[in-house]
């Protein structure tokens, strides 16, 4: 757990700290300015349309992706009557923020890879570890929010394709998808954790600088 490093090795919980709220503060931003490019103005007038991290930080998913390693962001507001798409706009608006993940994860990825040996630094040094967790965190949380349960970025997609004779079903993930979440957290943590550790293998193959 990425709090445990707070005491043992603070240079690598600092690191953590700085890459969760890059890759946080990115994520809500790209909801914000998806909902704005399809005609929705709520995020912009809630002071969501920015990349100052205070804006998107949730207390509680902060927190759990300290502790547990995995969380989330504040939930960005839109009026889909509002979007240009009204069917496909919230999956778009949705996906913005994982797909912004997947971008950060393959830039910083390919500037570990290829840029960073370059300097001469080595393995230990700090911002070899700022750039390994700006990777680990963005694949987390791209991950974890394409869950498709409710909140999650995952459940806009879901719902785009459930068909009609399903509706029950998203009626009951609506309004019980807090808690299956909460449940998935807490029990079935070990599935997430081999989920969240194949991203790693994956990401350390690819990434990793071969002469580390």
């Amino acid at each position: 757990m990425p709090i445990n490093f707070l005491l043992s090795q603070p240079i690598m919980f600092v690191a953590w700290a700085a890459a969760l709220v890059v890759a946080i503060t990115v994520h809500e931003f790209s909801h914000a300015l998806a909902a704005y490019f399809l005609g929705d103005m709520t995020a912009k007038e809630e002071g969501r349309l920015t990349l100052n991290p205070a804006a998107h930080l949730s207390l509680i998913g902060t927190l759990m992706l300290l502790v547990a390693g995995f969380g989330w962001g504040k939930p960005v507001p839109f009026n889909p009557y509002n979007l240009k798409h009204p069917k496909f706009g919230p999956a778009i608006i949705a996906l913005a923020g994982p797909a912004s993940n997947l971008i950060m994860l393959i830039l910083f990825g390919l500037v570990l890879r290829f840029v960073y040996p370059l300097t001469g630094l080595g393995p230990e040094n700090a911002m070899f570890y700022f750039l390994y967790l700006l990777i680990l965190v963005n694949g987390i949380l791209m991950a974890f929010n394409l869950i498709p349960i409710p909140p999650l970025d995952g459940s806009k997609l879901l719902f785009l394709v459930l068909p009609n004779s399903l509706a029950n079903v998203r009626d009951f993930l609506q309004q019980y998808g807090f808690y299956l979440l909460i449940g998935l957290v807490l029990l079935g943590g070990s599935l997430l954790a081999t989920l969240f550790g194949a991203l790693q293998r994956v990401t350390d193959f690819l990434f990793i600088p071969p002469i580390f």
